[in-house]
């Protein structure tokens, strides 16, 4: 049987794997370090696997650049992470283990994992957030992923910002208090002096967090209007926090969409991903398959 590999190329850690799917997924964790050190720790995962595997997609953390026709396809670009600005990672994977690679973002692709097995399955207009350590977003726009001139930069819109109430500047390096700025979990343990896992659920701290996620989601539903929304990422743990999102983005939207997604079934509105912290790796999976089929562009394919 051929398999399908799969990469989650996270800033703290990968995720690699083997598999066809979430039943027969065989995978390894390990720590983000050099681009050299992490790549060829990779491929030698891949290597040991005794079965053929005729694809590897890769959720790469960005930016990045997915365009197939530009000459830099597959690299990460001008991401802050130290030594991994201009590395040529998809390239990288294919010369050393000679099969095509699919490439994209860890959140398209975490999409993609939720649309093939997920909390998106049976949708084609939807938006995948993760808020962690930063704060990214991808989804789909009538069944594809989202691309234009790059990739989806969800976490960097700007959002009003009360510095009376929260006098915090913000956490992000390029625009100081933009959506991620203000609610990544080095926001929070910025603003409030501790790690966000350790203040309990009736801390202000859950408050002013779903105020402002609530108000990025509003800036998506206007004129993205997706079909459900899926939050995942380390700071979606606190679950106590879909409710306050929930009730915020109604009050925000203030009658003007009467959808019944608003009005009657937010719940199954705003949702956290049904694939938990496999979301990224199974899309990458997905991706692959679709590269090995021809339905996707990929490195060497």
């Amino acid at each position: 049987m051929a398999l399908y590999g799969g990469i989650e190329g996270g800033g703290t850690k990968f995720v690699c794997a083997v598999g066809t799917g979430p039943g027969d997924l065989r995978e390894i964790r390990f720590p983000t370090t050099s681009p050299e050190e992490t790549i060829a720790r990779a491929v030698t995962f891949f290597r040991q696997v005794r079965e053929p595997i005729v694809a590897i997609g890769i959720a790469s953390f960005g930016p990045i650049d997915p365009n197939p026709t530009s000459p830099t396809f597959g690299y990460v670009t001008t991401t802050p992470k130290p030594g991994w600005a201009n590395t040529d990672f998809a390239g990288e994977v294919h010369r050393a283990l000679g099969v095509p690679v699919g490439f994209d973002t860890d959140v398209n692709v975490a999409a993609l994992g939720e649309y093939r097995w997920g909390a998106a399955q049976g949708l084609d207009t939807f938006i995948y957030l993760t808020v962690g350590t930063g704060l990214g977003g991808g989804g789909m726009v009538n069944g594809r992923l989202i691309h234009g001139m790059m990739h989806p930069e969800m976490g960097h819109i700007r959002i009003p910002h009360d510095w009376q109430a929260d006098p915090y500047p913000g956490a992000c390096p390029y625009h100081g208090d933009c959506l991620e700025g203000l609610t990544c979990g080095p926001a929070i343990e910025g603003r409030w002096g501790q790690p966000g896992e350790t203040l309990p659920p009736d801390h202000p701290a859950w408050e002013l967090e779903a105020h402002y996620l609530a108000l990025g989601l509003v800036n998506f539903i206007l004129p993205l209007s997706p079909q459900r929304i899926i939050m995942g990422g380390g700071v979606m743990a606190q679950a106590h926090l879909f409710p306050r999102i929930r009730a915020r983005v109604r009050q925000l939207l203030n009658g003007y969409v009467k959808t019944p997604q608003i009005t009657e079934e937010i719940e199954e509105y705003i949702v956290p991903p049904a694939l938990g912290n496999r979301s990224g790796v199974l899309g990458a999976i997905a991706l692959a398959e679709m590269v090995a089929k021809g339905q996707m562009p990929g490195v060497g394919a």
